[in-house]
């Protein structure tokens, strides 16, 4: 893919002016008719996973091995698409009404153990330093010097997705990995945590009652039908959904082509054009194309999704080459991308991911 460091030719006005105004109008009902598809989606599936259980007892017991990674991965890929719905809540784009979105997306995020508003006020400030190697706060890039160069084996590459995927999303909200360095310990928890300001007490107060909460109801569960059962029903699913996130994180802003910016080379456009749509497949349907109009979410992010695609056909005749977008299928690129993105330049303006660089000496240590 060519790489264009050259800011851009357009404006965000010229952006917006080649978009139907139509997709800019948010519908609360037709919001709610997506929710209502995946939460019926999410009941059928746990009918299945209550049919599987009971085949344990019977002499088809053996169907189980079969049928439970069946539920936990679609199950992960349905409850992901709620997570998108709670993501849009955060962005306002769900209903015109405030009240809405917070109440929504407060009850579908808590359900799956995020912190709202905590993570609503951490995204936004993504969103409005996307590419800004100063201020963006999610997988941003590590200075060369600052990083170890990583071992090139299939293994370790292997080791390094599945740890990400795993472990990512919870180190990211108990210690705000891979985002903005602070200088002192960040999370998504504590009023007092630097990515907040004291007006915002109350709401991440709001966002951990929403957690605990949820967290309450887990351990009733486990106390009435075993830890056991919450574990096949709720807690591998929920890891699945888990992976999802890191996984469109990562991808979005993850690229040898995708560029970084310092200083007065960064603005909101260069930066929301730095990121990346992919094709996921069936799973675009399921997750309302997060995955392949990422760039129109970034630079519209109030934008309903179920205008998404109208709206990224139609401002690709303007951005040009400015628009990044790969087919590469999504699994083939996660390898690559993690493979080949460990680091950017310590100095420069414009940079991008590279390889480090494994000196003669770093060899022999």
């Amino acid at each position: 893919m060519a790489v264009t460091i050259q800011p851009p030719p357009f404006t965000l006005s010229d952006v917006k002016a080649t978009i139907p105004e139509h997709c800019f109008e948010r519908s609360t009902l037709k919001s709610f008719s997506y929710l209502i598809r995946d939460l019926v989606f999410a009941f059928l599936l746990f009918e299945v996973a209550i049919f599987t259980e009971t085949l344990s007892s019977t002499p088809y017991w053996w169907t189980t091995f079969f049928l439970w990674p069946l539920y936990w991965f679609w199950q992960g890929v349905v409850l992901t698409g709620i997570w998108v719905i709670a993501h849009e809540c955060g962005h306002q784009a769900f209903s015109p009404s405030s009240w809405i979105n917070n109440s929504v997306g407060l009850v579908l995020h808590s359900s799956l153990l995020v912190p709202y508003f905590s993570w609503k006020i951490s995204h936004a400030k993504h969103h409005i330093a996307t590419g800004n190697l100063e201020r963006d706060e999610v997988h941003l890039p590590k200075n060369e010097s600052k990083v170890e160069a990583l071992t090139e084996t299939p293994i370790a590459n292997l080791f390094g997705i599945v740890s990400m995927l795993l472990f990512g999303w919870p180190a990211y909200l108990l210690f705000h990995a891979t985002g903005r360095d602070y200088g002192r310990h960040t999370d998504h928890f504590q009023p007092s945590s630097p990515i907040f300001d004291a007006k915002q007490f109350w709401q991440i107060i709001t966002s951990d009652v929403g957690i605990f909460l949820m967290l309450g109801l887990l351990g009733y569960s486990s106390y009435v039908w075993s830890v056991g059962a919450v574990i096949r029903f709720y807690g591998i699913p929920y890891l699945f959904v888990n992976g999802w996130l890191v996984l469109y994180t990562y991808l979005h802003h993850t690229d040898t082509y995708v560029p970084y910016y310092r200083g007065s080379e960064w603005n909101f456009l260069r930066g929301a054009l730095s990121t990346v749509d992919r094709n996921y497949g069936i799973f675009d349907y399921f997750h309302h194309d997060i995955g392949n109009t990422h760039v129109c979410h970034h630079i519209f992010s109030r934008m309903p999704h179920y205008h998404s695609i109208e709206a990224t056909e139609s401002m690709t005749s303007i951005l040009g080459k400015y628009y990044l977008k790969d087919e590469t299928p999504f699994f083939k690129a996660l390898w690559r991308v993690a493979q080949s993105c460990q680091c950017v330049d310590d100095t420069g303006d414009v940079v991008f991911y590279k390889k480090k660089v494994q000196t003669e000496k770093n060899k022999n240590l």
